[in-house]
């Protein structure tokens, strides 16, 4: 499938889709230390990026050249392993040698309007992102922008309240956030998720419709059908 600007890849077994996906950036990651000198790279939390990490820990690259930062984040204790900083550590950051000093969570601690503030003057600071991951939820939500919810794309980092789903206070960046970015890849799993990717496959207006008017995306599915 090609729309827009949109490449989609789908995957028949789990492990080619894994695989496929932490190769894909790996060679981006090489591919932009070799240009420019380091690799920007924003990541999605949920369950299907979990095991991607595991085997990017493993990757040939230059991890002293690596800056990670969250799309988005819950507003739950330092440790609780429901964060998405949490699993991206125990699946990723331990496993390899990105300095610490490198990799910027979102301290959702500290609650969301803080949180978003202190997140957002970080992410203005940090060049144009190399590589934005994004998850897309049963409601085509991506990051923590959710539909029916409205947010101020005048900001790259908002905090957000009553999101559908527990815990309802979160941290995002916004579409202006995500689109700072000169590659963006959706990892898409799962066949409960099958009527809101084909809705906006359809050009129908979503969280992730915003991303793809205008930017080159590539979508890498398993399982939808």
């Amino acid at each position: 499938m090609e729309r827009h600007n949109i490449i989609q890849q789908s995957f028949k077994e789990k492990s080619e889709f894994e695989d496929s996906a932490a190769s894909i950036i790996a060679n981006l990651a090489n591919k932009a230390i070799e240009e420019r000198g380091s690799f920007s790279i924003v990541l999605c939390g949920g369950s299907t990026p979990k095991s991607i990490y595991s085997k990017l820990a493993k990757a040939q690259t230059d991890w002293s050249a690596w800056y990670v930062y969250f799309g988005d984040e819950r507003c739950l204790a330092e440790n609780n392993s429901e964060r998405n900083s949490v699993m991206a550590s125990e699946s990723w950051f331990m496993h390899c040698n990105i300095p610490s000093t490198q990799i910027f969570p979102i301290r959702g601690e500290i609650g969301n309007e803080k949180a978003a503030s202190e997140y957002e003057n970080i992410v203005l600071k940090a060049p144009k992102f190399d590589l934005v991951l994004l998850g897309f939820g049963e409601d085509g939500h991506i990051a923590s922008l959710f539909p029916g919810h409205e947010w101020d794309d005048r900001r790259s980092v908002i905090p957000v309240y009553n999101a559908p789903k527990l815990p309802s206070e979160r941290v995002s960046l916004t579409v202006r956030g995500l689109t700072n970015a000169r590659d963006i890849i959706f990892l898409v799993t799962g066949k409960n998720k099958a009527k809101a990717f084909q809705a906006w496959i359809n050009e129908n207006l979503t969280p992730a419709s915003l991303i793809s008017a205008n930017n080159n995306v590539k979508v890498l599915t398993y399982d939808l059908v």
